[in-house]
């Protein structure tokens, strides 16, 4: 199969890294109407980079191939059939004769580039792909060989229901010829009792005593026949037993329990696949429970036959022994079956409402529909639920709190065949808390809820069934919830099936932690774009002091996690974390994540070195070091030497995104005009955040409310500034036109860290109807706009700049330096305030 086809079945984030391959300078369309011809080409034979060998006009052939295939393909469309392709193949085509007709090298450069981006995505997918197929093979295998063997055991089990007719039959016909011979020997005491002399009595004895003889063979016979049967047949019940115990025990401890586990994984965003599907799994346990429910009644029948005819060929009770076993594999099965379907919310706030639904596998069977059972909910301690898990016939005598609304009868839907019971309205009135043991506190202090019902089954059998929801923590206020959320991400992701309640290892390696990090993060984030390597180096080096692979297993303990503050810092590694996916996940910032535009995981030494190199003007988004839910702009800017340096705006939270959201903050200043993505791409700012800005609309369509024009906050920021003497103005990034002035004050030298004073932030309301800045961008061809990050030379550095805003025809110019603002003393570069001085001006 051809590259192109394997990547156009790409889907989610790798489909999204291939669209922003394409630019106006190799356009997706000419990609995909081309394709075997750019990749028949011989691309690793050219390296664009080498100016003095034939390579030029090896990429200047090629560059002459496409131009001919286009026209060709031009000429093979007729006059007004597909007439905007044709259209749109001749602007391709004059747009690469103009662009690379000078410079054929780079096209070579952009293609390659591509080709080697498409076959890393296609080889990743490929290998995702064969491990999901891998898995889903293993599944199928599994559920066909289970079903199978419960096929098996169905057929056994019918095999023995004829055996059991048959010896009924056999029986029944034993006591027939015992009936007879009974009779035959009332007669021949009758005829014994007559008189010597009776002439009749000798021939009739005679005849008598052979007939019953003859009775006496066949009953001993029959006698036989009868124990053989029955012996058989506990062999066959005794090996339906085996075989039944061994399935169940597979279907109960090992699949029921994949996808009780899969519940729990899914608080930390795993996905439950096909082969955790309940529906399947109650499928099976309907099964097991015509087996069991048969096998059981054959045992009993088995037992009264045995009543009825008691031949006693050995002393061991073997009946005995398997209707105990028989009825304990159903009981087992029952209590089993009765599972949470949907779990109670694991951060339990006391006074709000909560659900959860319980559901009985067998459904329909066994009758249980025909009266169902009162389900109860309590909620437990963790100490509680280690009783009552080393002693499940235990009652529950206490509770650690009170639910309202905590009972509901189960239902029977018979279109689906579940019998289940939707709890909608319960709610923790109050929660009776043990004693703090050390430095544990109440958001690592795990109860559950304890769902219970008993029921009857036949007139024989009383069933009392319970299950316990997951751990739940219980909060009182909303900033508690972070650090439950905590416990519970640890709780989920480190449990081990069939633990005591709730035991979790304090140590897990930083491999697992990672995985579950990353898991958690596209669940949240709701994305396809996790956790990438260098992010996890990133992490690694916040919560370590030093990078680790992310297959390390250095251990990593909970009070690392969420108990200990990071180093120099009053939070915990968890509560920076879990501060940034709350940023990210928002709605305003979702998108841009997904698509790339925030790096985040990006130190500031990092940072600098990516941008450096960059020409001006070239900016990233990443995460804040030293504020939780924290996003700053890292930009490359003027400085006093060295073509340029490398700034931090004050970070902005979810609250100051509320006010003016981030894509619209990058449209106020001017001098942001590149970012740098994720994928080390580089985008001008319209083309990457353009879909986003807000449009008149989004603010008010009236230009007047009530007599008054409409104003709008935008963001403007200032960098350091030269003495006058060595630079004739001020250096102003914000929105709005852009005109020259002169400081009214001398204005600070960068020298050093500690002698950096920034100018605060001037924000202006303006009307609307404002125009925006024409966008500047370098180039190091005139004629290209290059979209991939290996063409890295943008042109020149921008000149200096000064402007000012004119807001309602009055003009207002940037303030002198003060001598106060604060800085970041961990950096060798400044940062900048970009929010603390943001206003609303209404006039």
């Amino acid at each position: 199969m051809a590259l192109w086809d394997k990547v156009r079945e790409l889907e989610g984030n790798s489909l999204r890294q291939i669209q922003s391959l394409y630019g106006p300078n190799f356009p997706i369309q000419f990609r995909h109407y081309f394709a075997s011809l750019i990749e028949s080409q011989a691309w690793e034979r050219i390296d664009p980079d080498n100016v003095q060998g034939d390579e030029e006009a090896h990429a200047k052939y090629i560059l002459d191939l496409f131009l001919s295939e286009i026209n060709k393909e031009c000429d093979c469309l007729t006059e007004g059939k597909d007439f905007l392709q044709r259209l749109h193949l001749s602007e391709i085509a004059s747009h690469f004769k103009h662009v690379y007709g000078s410079a054929p090298l780079e096209l070579v450069r952009i293609v390659k580039k591509i080709l080697a981006i498409e076959s890393r995505l296609v080889q990743q997918d490929g290998n995702k792909m064969e491990s999901f197929n891998a898995a889903n093979a293993l599944h199928a295998k599994n559920s066909l060989r289970i079903n199978q063997e419960l096929d098996q055991l169905i057929t056994k089990t019918r095999d023995a229901e004829q055996e059991l007719r048959n010896l009924q039959s056999e029986q029944e016909y034993f006591v027939i010829k015992y009936q007879d011979n009974a009779r035959v020997l009332n007669e021949l005491q009758h005829y014994q009792q007559r008189p010597q002399t009776d002439p009749g009595r000798n021939q009739m004895e005679q005849s008598l005593i052979r007939k019953s003889q003859e009775f006496d063979k066949l009953l001993r016979t029959g006698k036989q026949k009868i124990l053989q049967m029955r012996m058989a047949l506990g062999s066959h019940h005794q090996d339906l037993l085996v075989r039944l115990s061994h399935l169940q025990k597979e279907i109960l401890n090992d699949q029921l329990s994949k996808w009780k586990r899969s519940q729990a994984l899914a608080y930390n965003g795993a996905l439950q696949r096909d082969n955790d599907n309940l529906d399947q799994l109650q499928h099976w346990c309907e099964r097991l429970a015509e087996i069991v429910w048969q096998s059981r009644q054959q045992i009993k029948r088995l037992q009264l036959q045995r009543a009825q005819l008691p031949f006693h060929a050995s002393a061991r009770d073997v009946l005995s022994e398997q209707d105990t076993t028989i009825t304990d594999l159903l009981l087992e099965l029952i209590a089993s079956a009765f599972v949470i379907e949907k779990q109670p919310p694991q951060v339990l706030k006391t006074q709000t409402r909560f659900g959860a639904t319980v559901r009985l596998l067998i459904g329909g069977k066994l009758n249980v529909h025909m009266n169902p059972p009162t389900v109860k909910a309590s909620i437990i301690s963790e100490a509680q639920a280690k009783t009552l898990n080393s002693d499940q016939r235990r009652s529950v005598s206490e509770v650690s709190g009170e639910i309202l609304n905590p009972e509901s009868v189960m239902e029977y839907h018979a279109q689906s065949g579940i019998l289940s019971v939707n709890f909608r309205n319960m709610s923790l009135r109050r929660i009776k808390r043990a004693d703090k043991r050390g430095a544990e506190c109440v958001t690592e202090e795990k109860f559950t809820i304890l769902f219970q019902a008993s029921f009857s089954l036949g007139h024989d059998i009383g069933v009392e069934v319970r299950s316990h929801s997951l751990p739940v923590v219980v909060i009182v206020h909303g900033n508690q919830e972070a650090n439950a959320a905590a416990s519970i991400l640890w709780d989920n992701a480190f449990s081990e099936q069939g633990r005591i309640p709730f035991y979790v290892p304090d140590k897990v390696p930083w491999s697992k932690l990672i995985d579950a990090l990353d898991m958690k993060w596209k669940h949240e984030c709701q994305s396809t774009r996790g956790l990438n390597i260098q992010a996890k180096q990133y992490l690694a080096n916040k919560l370590f002091g030093y990078t680790l692979p992310p297959n390390s297993d250095q251990p990593v303990s909970w009070a690392q996690f969420n108990r200990e503050p990071l180093h120099g810092r009053n939070f915990t590694f968890w509560q920076w974390f879990n501060g940034i996916m709350e940023l990210t996940k928002h709605k305003l910032n979702q998108p841009l994540w997904n698509d790339g535009l925030i790096i985040g995981f990006i130190g500031k030494v990092e940072c600098r070195e990516k941008l450096l190199p960059q020409p001006m003007k070239h900016f990233l988004l990443r995460y804040s070091d030293s504020e939780i839910g924290g996003l700053t702009i890292a930009c490359k800017a003027d400085k006093i030497s060295d073509g340029g340096d490398v700034y931090n705006l004050q970070p902005h939270s979810l609250r100051d995104y509320n006010i003016r959201a981030l894509p619209d903050r990058i449209r106020d200043v001017d001098q942001l005009m590149f970012v740098v993505t994720a994928d080390n791409i580089v985008k001008p700012k319209n083309e990457a955040f353009g879909k986003y800005y807000s449009t008149p609309a989004d603010n008010g369509s009236k230009s007047c409310v009530d007599g008054y024009v409409r104003t709008e906050l935008m963001q403007t920021i200032t960098l350091p500034q030269q003495t006058g003497n060595q630079l004739g103005g001020g250096n102003i990034l914000m929105g709005g036109s852009e005109h020259a002035s002169s400081p009214t004050t001398p204005v600070t030298p960068i020298c050093s860290p500690l002698d950096q004073q920034l100018t605060p932030l001037n924000v202006t309301s303006s009307p609307s109807s404002i125009p925006s800045v024409q966008q500047q961008q370098d180039s190091r061809h005139p004629s290209i706009n290059y979209d991939l990050p290996d063409i890295t030379d943008f042109g020149q550095a921008a000149q200096q700049q000064t402007s000012n805003i004119i807001t309602n025809g009055s003009t207002t110019v940037a303030s002198s330096v003060p001598s106060n603002m604060d800085y970041d003393d961990t950096l060798d570069f400044p940062s900048l305030d970009m929010n603390e001085f943001l206003t609303r001006s209404m006039h």
